[in-house]
């Protein structure tokens, strides 16, 4: 397929349409509308906390701002309206996703933003260069980014731990973590991983950890860049398979991360692997307080990582509200609109100036993490590390043959023929 525009189910038409329904600036103002995926759990909080701000901040804009969430699932239903609207000539003003390679999908259709936001704002000197870079496509900068997840995450209830006389920080290999599983199960009541399979980007997500994990993240770098290992593909997915055959609950097929994360707050489950998204939910609980009831770890065989995930507010060219749009977009990025959404979000600002003290302890730990890590290798699930059509070819890889009965085998040819070289 090349590098043409290209989600799921989407028609082949409708993506090619992008790049022929664009043209013009749009309309010099208008109503700005803003399409999100935060539809429940631990980002409706937050984006309602960052949109209230900004309608504070510009009390005397009209139209009213209207901000718009959905679906869910990892953006699925998201991109399925972002790009029927975009090929129907309808764009909206801005939306929420993710930057880097996952740009593709929108190619042709994207404003740039460089001069009239990131310079005026001078928001290249004060974000960090790492996301500065992922914020550009194909020489225009159509993204500010508002909150970065670490991936590499174990959170862990503290109570089942306990009770099983597992020591979380000595968790140092996979090894270390099956041993812990199985003991969880032989010794408690507690589910010992909890898991949610209802959307393959979960499986996915916990795969690359596995790799990283397993054969260090040169394996994972390779991978992602076409030269993946297939032995130590199948490694990692034997593991996940005896993950997912022995320790996840019941009803794992048919949840996703927030019901799986649920199951901790509910002393139904020991531990959850996922980005730190799940301190947003948990945070919301005020029963379930981190160093109390839940504590985390780097996934084990990952410490000094930090597995790089970027949210950032697009826009799109033959904007119906431009000046409106700028302005929301240059919100996006100042440190109000970042401590805001990200304190209730469970992410971090990528602004580098901002004080740790206006975050969560948790938060305040994950913003040092962010800027002193040894490696950030970019997320497989979420749009960074690949290309639109590679990502899903790859979630596909996992949907199609790795959901029980497993077929570790068949899901790495899948994954590397999904990865160009």
């Amino acid at each position: 397929m090349g590098r043409r525009t290209y989600l799921g189910g989407i028609a082949a038409g409708a993506a090619l349409g992008i790049a022929g329904c664009v043209g013009g600036s749009g309309s010099e103002s208008g109503e700005l509308e803003v399409l999100h995926g935060w539809t429940g759990g631990d980002g409706a909080a937050a984006v309602d906390a960052l949109t209230s701000a900004f309608k504070e901040a510009n009390p005397d804009m009209e139209p009213e701002p209207r901000f718009q969430a959905v679906g869910g699932d990892g953006n699925v239903e998201l991109n399925a309206t972002l790009l029927r609207r975009l090929s129907n000539s309808n764009p909206m003003s801005s939306f929420a996703n993710w930057p880097g390679k996952n740009l593709n999908r929108y190619d042709g259709a994207l404003m740039d933003l460089e001069e009239d936001v990131w310079d005026a704002e001078g928001y290249k000197e004060s974000m960090q260069d790492r996301v500065i870079d992922i914020c550009k496509y194909n020489d225009k900068m159509p993204a500010v980014p508002i909150g970065s997840h670490r991936m590499n995450n174990l959170f862990y209830n503290t109570a089942a731990f306990d009770e099983a006389d597992v020591d979380a920080e000595s968790l140092g290999s996979v090894p270390d973590l099956m041993d812990a599983l199985e003991t969880i199960d032989q010794n408690t009541d507690y589910t010992p991983f909890s898991h949610g399979m209802r959307a393959p980007f979960l499986g996915l997500q916990t795969w690359a950890q596995i790799l990283t994990s397993q054969s260090g993240v040169e394996a994972y770098m390779d991978f992602i860049e076409g030269n993946g290992d297939r032995g130590a593909i199948i490694d990692a997915l034997e593991t996940l398979r005896e993950i997912q055959e022995n320790y996840i609950p019941d009803d794992a097929s048919s949840i996703g991360y927030t019901e799986a994360g649920q199951k901790l707050i509910a002393d139904e489950a020991a531990c959850i692997h996922g980005g730190n998204w799940l301190y947003g939910l948990f945070r919301n609980d005020d029963d379930f307080n981190f160093g109390e009831e839940w504590d985390w770890v780097p996934f084990p065989g990952t410490e000094g990582l930090y597995f790089y995930h970027v949210d950032a507010f697009v826009a799109p060219s033959n904007n119906p509200s431009r000046e409106e749009t700028i302005t929301w977009q240059k919100f996006v990025g100042t440190k109000e609109a970042q401590i805001e959404f990200n304190n209730l979000k469970g992410s971090v600002p990528l602004r580098t100036d901002i004080d740790p003290n206006e975050l969560s302890d948790f938060l305040a730990m994950t913003y040092e993490d962010l800027t002193n890590s040894e490696a950030y290798p970019p997320t497989i699930a979420h749009g960074l590390a690949l290309e639109p059509e590679s990502m899903n070819a790859c979630k596909s890889a996992i949907g199609n043959n790795f959901s029980d009965p497993y077929d570790a085998e068949a899901t790495a040819d899948g994954l590397l023929d999904a990865v160009p070289q």
